[in-house]
């Protein structure tokens, strides 16, 4: 009951008036008293430790505090209920105290007449933060209005800085008299009055109606930046589109916060009337948005950051990687519901992990992210994997390469349509910064848009200079793509350059290149055929006998989330000098196929390759939350490295390697046969062809092997998928 005779206003707590006319009645004694109370809790608040730790926060940073709406209520339920209710009356009067707290807190100045004064203090904001969870942003509506709300989401746009006048200056055209006028917060405008209040003298013409004119120099201005707030991919119901809020940030807010990042905002929802002309006839349809009072941003990898994990988890998470089988029982997890492919599980285990990021001291970044290529034949669970890590990736963005332009994977500019100026706005791999991209059928992506996404996956930025906007956004992201053959299918025929349709320059930036092939085996088709059968029968019965009481994706959601925050590993000593030994094998191989084969291999193995094994071992590492890679995960590293992107630069028929005399002079005599029985400019079928040619005694490899030559050298072209030939001259 403190405070309930102040400023002689007596009241009791009976409902003697009608709702909500109380607060006006008792206006300014409960402004008075909550003005007290508010300095008392900055003043006196205690935490735990048996600190003050507002009071030393606004000593350390006079411009700023920020407050827990959980201290208030532990200190004033009544107090944190009204802010909750009418933050746009009692933040103000928070502020106010805040200010004056600080001025008693501060020690006196000497002025310039020798005697001490008060010192003068600026303004201070305050900015909320709250534990609660956040609401969506679909279900904010009419009972909302005026309250404080908290949501979370992607900011995906960013306007420029803007000056919002807090108080106004008018002059009267004719009297000269000058007003000061408050203006609204967030996106209000100010009220400016009909008539001059000057009283005329005798003989003096009276001022008429609408005199004001504002004086811009005169009035007070504070920075102002509105955001734009898209809802988490996660949160939007299936076939919906993500619906997007406005937010005006003012003060010490502006400029904190880049397009990209996810966040959770406290603010308070308001209304403004939209400027747009189809609106003008509606004066009671307002744009709602939200007035920002605080902002914490989603730790990079799980949004609520490092007070999400419980001790409890800790600990299990702890126990779980000091078990000697952590490493296969992560990689059966991935994915359980896809038979066989276990050095692609372990791959895109080592992929969500990622290794560490670095900075060297001349302030060049090298990445940690890990990059993965899926190339082969339709049907071998491609899209799936894709799809799985764009579900278990702490933050996932996925995109299909038809339906992507370079734009929408690195950042396009808009123009805004109200203030008409252009504003950014990030694509997918913005989006997912600290995250996955999944791209599906990579190599349909037109050529352009491809170079688009080369910055981003080695420099990890993405640099932007479009209509006057100049800027680097970070795109600190894993890559994960899947691509189709050009023929469609893998071709063992052909030379793995005709196979892997896709630059160097791409290919080198890839980690792992994995080559799926559908390969027709009868006891593997026969267990495929009962695990995909058994998976359609009982649904998710057969996965979750298997994993056993852990978790499934869910807890290896959080897994991962742990390990990436928490772990940093580096490469010991011995595991580097292994791994430089290694790497200078690797090179020596692929010099000597290229000196034998007369060409470079399709996949160069270059230092980034031997970067991707440091980055794989430091991934094995971080699995196990180990602080350093040693050489058995150095080794494991290498045969990953070896059974994917080796085997994938060995792969397809080399027509110059191990040719005999004897084939040579075969091969020649086939190739004369082709060309008598197949005209310039006729068809003929591949396989009556080379019946023709078996019947006449010739061996049916050497046949096709000189047909390959012919195709190679353009004398042959291939229509209807490979089943005609054409002869060309």
């Amino acid at each position: 009951m403190s405070g309930w005779d102040e400023g002689a206003v007596f009241y009791s707590d009976q409902a003697q008036f009608p709702m909500g006319a109380g607060d006006l009645q008792r206006g300014s004694g409960t402004f008075h008293s909550a003005l007290r109370k508010f300095k008392e809790f900055i003043r006196s608040f205690t935490s735990e430790k048996g600190d003050f730790p507002y009071r030393d926060r606004l000593i350390d940073q006079p411009n700023e505090l920020s407050v827990a709406i959980e201290d208030l209520s532990a200190f004033d339920p009544e107090l944190s209920d009204k802010i909750r209710r009418s933050p746009a009356d009692y933040l103000p009067l928070f502020e106010t105290a805040a200010a004056e707290v600080l001025a008693s807190l501060r020690s006196k100045v000497p002025g310039e007449s020798g005697e001490m004064e008060e010192p003068v203090t600026g303004e201070v904001q305050i900015l909320l933060s709250s534990k609660e969870n956040s609401v969506s942003i679909r279900s904010l509506g009419a009972e909302y209005m005026s309250k404080l709300v908290k949501i979370a989401g992607i900011v995906i746009a960013a306007s420029r800085t803007k000056a919002k006048a807090t108080y106004v200056t008018l002059l009267c055209k004719n009297c000269k008299n000058v007003k000061t006028v408050p203006c609204r917060p967030g996106l209000g405008g100010a009220i400016v009055p009909r008539s001059c209040d000057h009283v005329p003298q005798p003989g003096e013409e009276p001022c008429p109606l609408d005199p004001w004119v504002v004086v811009p120099d005169k009035s007070k201005y504070v920075d102002l930046q509105t955001l734009k707030l898209q809802e988490n991919p996660e949160d939007v119901p299936t076939g919906e589109l993500p619906r997007n809020m406005m937010l005006s940030v003012d003060r010490h807010l502006v400029q904190t916060i880049t397009p990209g990042t996810r966040m959770s905002v406290m603010g308070i929802y308001s209304v403004f009337q939209a400027s747009s002309a189809s609106q003008k006839s509606a004066v009671g349809v307002k744009q709602p948005y939200i007035r920002v009072v605080g902002l914490e941003q989603s730790r990079g990898a799980n949004s609520g950051g490092p007070s999400e994990f419980t001790s409890e988890e800790v600990e299990e998470f702890k126990n779980f990687a000091r078990r000697p089988e952590a490493y296969r029982e992560l990689c059966s997890m991935i994915a359980p519901s896809i038979y066989g492919h276990g050095d692609v599980k372990k791959a895109l285990a080592c992929l969500l992990f990622g290794g560490s990021r670095k900075t060297l001291p001349d302030g060049v970044r090298l990445r940690g992210d890990i990059h993965v290529l899926l190339l082969g034949d339709p049907s071998t669970a491609k899209s799936q994997f894709l799809k799985f890590v764009e579900k278990t990736a702490p933050v996932a963005v996925y995109t299909s390469g038809k339906g992507s332009s370079a734009a929408g994977l690195t950042a396009s500019v808009i123009r805004d349509n109200s203030s008409r100026e252009f504003y950014l706005e990030g694509g997918a791999m913005v989006l997912a910064d600290g995250g996955v991209v999944c791209i599906d059928e990579f190599d349909k992506m037109r050529v352009e848009d491809r170079v688009a996404i080369h910055e981003a996956m080695e420099q990890q930025t993405i640099s932007i200079a479009k209509a006057g906007i100049t800027t680097v956004l970070n795109s600190r992201t894993s890559v994960l793509a899947a691509a189709n053959p050009p023929s469609g299918r893998y071709d063992d025929l052909k030379t793995a350059q005709d196979n892997i349709d896709l630059q160097t320059t791409i290919l080198s930036r890839f980690d792992l290149i994995f080559i799926v092939k559908d390969i027709r085996m009868y006891e593997q088709d026969k267990l495929i055929a009962s695990h995909i059968i058994k998976v359609h029968a009982s649904g998710a019965a057969a996965t979750s006998k298997e994993t056993g009481s852990l978790e499934g994706e869910n807890w290896l959601k959080r897994y991962i989330g742990y390990c990436r925050q928490e772990c940093k590993p580096r490469l010991t000593e011995r595991a580097a000098d292994t791994l430089k030994s290694k790497y200078v094998e690797i090179r020596q191989k692929m010099k000597q196929q290229a000196n034998e084969s007369g060409k470079s291999a399709a996949i160069p193995i270059t230092v980034r390759q031997l970067e991707a094994i440091v980055r794989l071992s430091e991934a094995l590492a971080k699995m196990r939350l180990s602080e350093s890679a040693t050489e058995e995960q150095v080794e494991e590293a290498y045969r990953l490295f070896n059974v994917s992107t080796m085997d994938a630069a060995r792969s397809g028929i080399n027509e110059h390697m191990n040719l005999t005399g004897e084939m040579a002079n075969e091969i020649k005599q086939a190739e004369a046969q082709i060309k008598r029985r197949v005209g310039i400019g006729s068809h003929i079928s591949e396989r009556r062809l080379i019946d023709e040619l078996t019947r006449m005694g010739l061996n049916e490899s050497i046949v096709r092997r000189a047909l390959l030559i012919m195709h190679q050298r353009e004398e042959v072209e291939y229509k209807r998928e490979r089943r005609v030939i054409l002869r060309k001259a």
